[in-house]
């Protein structure tokens, strides 16, 4: 039986390695040192914003960089899919590529993707056959999915997924659009993910998805843009967004307790 107890510690361990960090990205008040209120991911839900200028000079750490790769690979999908491909841009070549596709028509998200520590873009399958089926299929048994009894959890889980990838490409004629929406399961639990590591970020539609397929030959690759993020920190001085409120409807507006 796993000893929930040695969990909470090593937890607990990571969090207090991570606390000062929180703190000078301002997710965390420098004199917070309760564990369990860093457990309560809601505080980070409150309290992440998203930045409008960046600090040109704070890099994320590496071994942040490499808890950034993972939330975007470990995100939910619905039927396991992983309708995904990502681009991570980190070097100033790299951002002012991601940058180009803002020139013409949303110039004023320019200065949030080259003054960031790292970009992200993220792009959706473009269509989805038994070859990429299958791709997911091998994935699970080698990961030990199906271990129990292989030949019939392996038929369970392809049987399953096909009848939805089925569904959505002949009844539904959504395919593309069901996919897209993965995509955007991802970047929601990004946006989360990355504020517990204290780490500040952009969501950003504003960019000419044409451009960026383009410049990484995405579409060749089988996929198509959708977004970028932006990550980095915040600059304290130019980032009206962090000195203002968080503002949400009531639970009266859109909450409905049965």
């Amino acid at each position: 039986m796993t000893d929930i107890g040695n969990i909470d510690q090593q937890a607990t361990r990571s969090i207090d390695d991570d606390q000062s960090g929180l703190a000078e990205a301002g997710i965390l008040p420098s004199d917070l040192a309760d564990a369990d209120a860093l457990l309560d991911i809601t505080y980070y839900a409150k309290h992440r914003h998203t930045v409008k200028a960046y600090d040109p000079a704070r890099k994320i750490p590496a071994d942040k960089i490499e808890k950034v790769k993972d939330l975007l690979r470990y995100s939910p999908s619905s039927t396991n899919l992983q309708p995904w491909y990502f681009v991570l841009a980190a070097s100033e070549e790299g951002k002012e590529r991601v940058a180009k596709s803002t020139d013409r028509l949303y110039p004023f998200n320019r200065n949030s993707i080259v003054n960031a520590s790292h970009v992200v873009v993220f792009a959706s399958r473009l269509e989805v056959g038994e070859d990429f089926l299958q791709r997911v299929l091998e994935q699970e048994e080698k990961d030990g999915r199906f271990d129990a009894d292989p030949e019939t959890f392996r038929a369970q889980m392809h049987g399953g997924r096909s009848m939805f990838v089925n569904l959505h490409k002949q009844d539904m004629k959504d395919v593309q659009h069901w996919m897209d929406k993965q995509v955007y399961l991802n970047i929601g639990q990004f946006l989360l993910g990355v504020a517990a590591l204290g780490i500040d970020a952009t969501p950003m539609e504003g960019i000419e998805t044409k451009l960026i397929d383009e410049e990484f030959g995405l579409r060749e690759k089988g996929y198509a843009s959708l977004a970028v993020v932006a990550l980095g920190y915040s600059d304290e001085k130019a980032d009206y967004n962090a000195k203002i409120p968080k503002s949400r409807l009531p639970f009266s507006d859109i909450l409905t307790e049965v």
